[in-house]
């Protein structure tokens, strides 16, 4: 407890303390020019291209006699089991009249974005638990083997379109 005579820091940290110096704006302009912030519609429009590379797949599989045509919707409500609740919660983080007002009164706050995050988060869940609950009474004959496939598929486009991001701007 010695090391935390002044002030909870101990020798260590101070030391670290001195060799961080603040930026610039202008060095912090160029950070922010090589690390573009993320798009969570990109991960949306992944989220799209996959239900429709996944159903697209499933249809192949219908043409060469491998299940029916209940295949192919249940893999498609599978994907839109996770692209409509991703959508529904991009949407409200970014362009709901909640979000608006959030940075209007509170900009940067860090507790507005988790609890905006937190908010949009358990209305994502609850999208998706009820799509999911709903499913046999949307398609006749629903394989369920096809949704979780279709869910599983989509579900896994958030590792892709972060591995699969654009190059940053203004490198040199």
């Amino acid at each position: 407890m010695a090391g935390f005579a002044n002030g909870g820091v101990d020798d260590d940290n101070r030391d670290d303390a001195r060799d961080c110096k603040p930026l610039t704006l202008e060095e912090v302009r160029r950070w922010r020019a090589r690390h573009p912030a993320p798009s969570v519609w990109r991960v949306v429009a992944w989220q799209v291209a996959l239900t429709v590379l996944a159903a697209g797949l499933a249809g192949v599989g219908v043409w060469a006699g491998v299940g029916g045509t209940s295949l192919v919707a249940s893999v498609a409500y599978g994907g839109l089991c996770v692209v409509l609740p991703s959508a529904a919660m991009a949407w409200g983080m970014t362009s709901s009249a909640l979000a608006r007002w959030l940075q209007r009164v509170a900009p940067g706050v860090a507790r507005a974005s988790l609890s905006g995050w937190l908010w949009w988060e358990g209305v994502k869940v609850l999208l998706t638990l009820a799509m999911l609950g709903s499913a046999p009474h949307w398609i006749p004959d629903l394989s369920w083997l096809g949704l979780v496939a279709g869910l599983v598929v989509v579900l896994k486009s958030y590792w892709l379109a972060w591995m699969v991001r654009p190059t940053a701007r203004g490198r040199g």
